[in-house]
């Protein structure tokens, strides 16, 4: 079975062609990155003018590249949820007029459920269940997958995400948009135990997060040594920013994995392609047993394979929507439409 997946959640335009949930035949992205590093972070309005201008160009590249054509399409999957609302719904109007001329069905996917279906491309053998840190940009999460449309929420953050307080601290440090990729390439070089930052706690739960205060406390460093004349070393603020980041996703992604007694964890997201995080993970591996999945690189920044293939096990529970589909801003991983 072939699933056309359409993503426009942010600033990529993506669209693949997916063979039952696996096989990816193809993968299309046009990316933006270059127009938004002009404004140090995505301009909303611009992203959904360019996802009008280069969509249909971008479909039509996956289906040439698969070598099909919509009459061997079986559904189309379109990212719904969350995202930036206008370029969402630039995916989901095209979709939806694709899908009502070509007499397909429509299949709506929630963004970090593709993100986590990233995992069945690189690792045709994972199936449900098992605990996933879903990090990226706008989210991070704790989800265990109990099936292809059941996840449930373990933890979450509470403000900013993992992927915004790495874009933000960069930003602040002098570092080009995307901050977060080149502040994981600069930290390689630098010492992690030079700056002093913390590692933040929620009351009244286990494993949830909070990013605030530990970017705070890093834009505070850089802050204070401006005031008194005094030089930061960037490659050091970077590797010990990074390193209280992933301290504090790993202290609670173990948690939950030790104290449920997961066999089986993986990572997705645009935050899972970090250097630090991804060998964090196989030493949580080695210790507690658990087998790790991490999608490839290619596959942790958004795209429409990872949709196309979340798409497929939606579509085989029945859940696909009709022309009323329409997009939202925030939306639960766990909930329906």
């Amino acid at each position: 079975m072939l699933i056309l997946g359409i993503e426009t959640s942010c600033d990529e335009t993506a669209a693949a062609v997916v063979e039952d949930g696996r096989r990816v035949l193809s993968s299309v992205v046009a990316s933006q990155i270059e127009e938004h590093r002009i404004y140090g972070g995505v301009v909303p309005e611009i992203a959904s003018r360019r996802h009008s201008e280069a969509i249909t160009a971008v479909v039509n590249g996956a289906l040439s590249e698969a070598e099909v054509t919509l009459a061997d399409i079986s559904a189309i999957a379109v990212t719904y949820a969350p995202g930036l609302i206008g370029a969402l719904l630039v995916g989901v109007n095209f979709a939806k007029g694709l899908a009502l001329s070509a007499g397909l069905p429509l299949v709506p996917v929630h963004h970090l459920r593709g993100h986590i279906a990233s995992n069945y491309l690189s690792h045709p053998e994972l199936q449900p269940t098992f605990l996933c840190l879903v990090v990226s940009g706008g989210h991070s999460h704790i989800v265990d997958v109990q099936d292809y449309d059941t996840l449930n929420v373990v933890g979450r953050t509470r403000d900013d995400a993992a992927g915004e307080a790495f874009d933000k601290a960069a930003r602040a440090m002098g570092i080009p948009y995307p901050g977060g990729v080149e502040l994981d390439r600069i930290a390689e070089g630098g010492d992690p135990g030079r700056y002093p930052l913390p590692r933040p706690r929620v009351d009244g739960s286990r494993y949830d997060f909070s990013f605030s205060g530990l970017k705070t406390a890093a834009l505070n460093i850089l802050h204070n040594a401006r005031q008194r004349g005094e030089e930061i070393s960037v490659p050091d603020l970077c590797a010990s920013y990074r390193r209280a980041v992933v301290d504090y996703l790993l202290d609670h992604f173990s948690l939950a994995v030790r104290e449920r007694g997961a066999r089986h964890i993986a990572a997705a997201g645009g935050v899972s392609a970090n250097r630090l995080l991804r060998r964090e993970l196989e030493n949580l591996s080695r210790e507690t047993g658990a087998a790790l999945y991490l999608p490839e690189l290619k596959y942790c920044g958004d795209n429409a394979a990872m949709i196309a293939s979340q798409g497929y096990y939606e579509f085989l529970k029945g859940h696909t929507a009709g022309m009323s589909l329409n997009a939202y801003p925030q939306r639960d991983i766990s909930a329906g439409l």
